[in-house]
């Protein structure tokens, strides 16, 4: 499982930051456009299962997978006519509607929170609701979308680089503390942090996660971004809490639908939502923190 895992990362990494540098903007968009639409068929699956109903015995998901995509597709491609990417920063300041989705994401995440430390005791009120999980899913993926294209927009018409740059700063951030906290977990985790959504997570994988994304940050900060040390530092301890419970959240739903794996499009790794489940939550906070302190 670990090669796997390697392997896969060694792939996708190359490509996803192949896709934030070289990609012009409206390409990358449709790009994370296209990563957001394969989750939401995945996120399908949590709108159409059912609590305390064993697998064998579902009905075909497959409308509710593609309800569900058709919708998001729709959001973003609303987004995209009403707010053109030559829009989406005018004289450095961010279109209202985009500031308003990540306000609105970022009050998302913080209900989320509430509800995975509530979890199970709270999951009667939305488990069997179809509507409920499809509009936690569009309050997931939509504000990734929005938190990313905004971050990656930033600055562009002076220098096409400056919004990769900071996209790269979340990679590191979410990358560091993954990677730190599966190593440091196995090593030396021995207290559960939510054993009833996550049982494999530990107190101990997550104080080495947070440490293994400061210490990525400050190095790639001297080399690339540059943000003075303070403002880094809360940027990378909420961001990194941020992608902690964004992992947290995604495998709330997955236990609550009695689901593994998000599904099985990469070895190791699962599907799209359990590769970028951490991103949905660090991105749209990356970009408000960014925006309130250093920009």
């Amino acid at each position: 499982m670990l090669k796997q895992r390697i392997l896969t990362a060694l792939v996708l990494a190359p490509l996803a930051l192949a896709g934030v540098f070289l990609l012009p903007l409206f390409w990358f968009g449709l790009m994370v456009g296209v990563v957001s639409l394969i989750g939401a068929w995945e996120w399908g699956a949590f709108v159409a299962a059912k609590s305390n109903q064993p697998l064998e015995s579902r009905p075909n998901d497959t409308l509710s997978r593609s309800i569900f995509t058709v919708s998001l597709a729709l959001t973003l491609l609303s987004l995209a006519v009403v707010v053109p990417t030559e829009e989406i920063w005018r004289s450095s300041q961010l279109h209202p509607l985009y500031l308003a989705v990540l306000l609105i994401g970022a009050l998302w995440w913080a209900c989320s929170i509430l509800m995975v430390f509530k979890y199970p005791k709270g999951e009667g009120r939305w488990a069997d609701n179809d509507f409920v999980k499809a509009l936690f899913g569009q309050l997931t993926l939509v504000p990734f979308w929005v938190g990313i294209m905004a971050i990656r927009a930033f600055g562009y018409d002076n220098d096409q680089n400056q919004g990769a740059i900071l996209v790269l700063a979340v990679f590191v951030i979410v990358w560091g503390a993954d990677v730190g906290a599966y190593f440091v977990g196995r090593k030396f985790g021995r207290h559960k942090l939510m054993p009833k959504v996550s049982p494999g997570k530990t107190i101990e994988g997550s104080a080495g996660g947070m440490v293994t994304a400061l210490l990525a940050s400050m190095i790639a900060n001297s080399y690339f971004y540059h943000i003075e040390p303070v403002s880094l530092l809360l940027l990378v301890i909420i961001t990194s809490l941020a992608s902690v419970f964004g992992d947290l959240s995604e495998s709330m739903y997955k236990r609550s639908a009695g689901i593994k794996d998000s599904g099985t499009i990469l070895p190791g790794h699962g599907g799209i939502l359990d590769r970028i489940d951490s991103l949905t939550a660090a991105v749209p906070v990356f970009a408000l923190c960014y925006m309130v302190l250093v920009a």
